[in-house]
């Protein structure tokens, strides 16, 4: 039996990614903070819980040591640079050492669309800028041909849609108490993945009999995660309602913001408690649409066809 330990596995994302790796046999172990947050794994057998800070450079390499494979799935959606660093950037340079001192042979890194480890630093936000460097970190300690000391692939997702996301079901839940949509970036545009297909990427990237999907091996391999349909923002946001049935499916008024309106919508949301539904970086992220650049492979690469938004969000939207 194989050995994974799965970063971020008490997440959204991260309890698909489990779930399938504990089909496909691997013993898969998960480290968390608080072993509260982890009630909802304790039942899977198979499945082992490590209480300890992922932040903390020695506990993470105890945590490593004897693994066959790691998954990292650590991200954050706002905060400051100092927190986009802390977990985009520094992170991924401890997992790297922890890695190359183990000898872990693959890892599996979740990114971002729009991401970019060449030319990080003409991303438009903190978060683009901070996944393209964690990138980048990831790949030189990767190493390439006969240097190379890990097999890396980097999966770079579009937004992520599933029974517990924070995306859909948010808009449909605003749109149940408000008598319309204030809406900022209304016209950016986005190309959904369902939460199952991404797990199943990272568990096929991860399997024995994975063909590499680039031409050089030992380089990373770099695979972009994305729905089979395009959408604007504000169609996202109208869907949501009409799949919740929000007024009988006809959903809210939406108004799209001039983009400095959205800027001070995101500082007032900024003042309330919680995570804000759109903040100054996201709104920053959004200058540049979220769609495959066609650049690099896509999920179909890895035998997956990528399910559609519409059937799938129907099933736990109108619940």
């Amino acid at each position: 039996m194989k050995n994974v330990l799965v970063i971020g596995g008490t997440g959204f994302v991260g309890t698909q990614v489990c779930e399938k790796l504990l089909r496909q046999g691997w013993h898969v172990t998960v480290p968390t903070r608080l072993r509260s947050h982890a009630q909802h794994l304790q039942a899977l057998s198979g499945l082992t819980l490590l209480e300890l800070d992922v932040h903390d450079e020695a506990a993470l390499m105890q945590a490593v040591a004897g693994q066959d494979a790691v998954v990292n799935l650590v991200a954050i959606l706002h905060g400051d640079q100092a927190a986009f660093d802390k977990v985009h950037v520094a992170l991924p340079q401890k997992l790297a050492r922890a890695c190359r001192g183990a000898g872990v042979k693959r890892v599996v890194h979740i990114s971002a669309l729009g991401a970019d480890a060449q030319d990080f630093e003409s991303a438009p936000s903190m978060y683009l800028r901070s996944k393209g460097q964690g990138e980048a970190v990831l790949i030189e300690a990767a190493g390439a041909g006969a240097q190379t000391v890990f097999d890396l692939t980097i999966l770079r997702p579009s937004v992520i849609f599933g029974a517990q996301d924070k995306f859909l079901n948010v808009f449909a839940q605003l749109q149940k108490v408000l008598p319309f949509m204030p809406l900022a970036g209304a016209g950016a545009r986005f190309q959904p993945v369902w939460v199952d297909d991404v797990a199943s990427a990272v568990a096929l990237s991860l399997a024995q009999e994975y063909a590499a999907v680039t031409p050089s091996a030992g380089e990373a391999k770099i695979i972009e995660a994305c729905g089979p349909e395009v959408f604007t923002l504000k169609q996202l946001v109208q869907l949501s309602a009409q799949l919740s049935g929000v007024r009988g499916g006809r959903g809210r008024p939406v108004m799209a913001l001039p983009l400095w309106i959205g800027h001070v919508q995101a500082a007032l949301m900024a003042l309330a408690p919680g995570e804000p539904v759109m903040s100054h970086d996201n709104l920053d992220s959004m200058k540049v649409d979220n769609v495959a650049s066609g650049k690099v492979p896509g999920l179909q690469s890895l035998g997956i066809t990528p399910a559609a938004l519409r059937p799938i969000a129907q099933s736990y939207l109108n619940q």
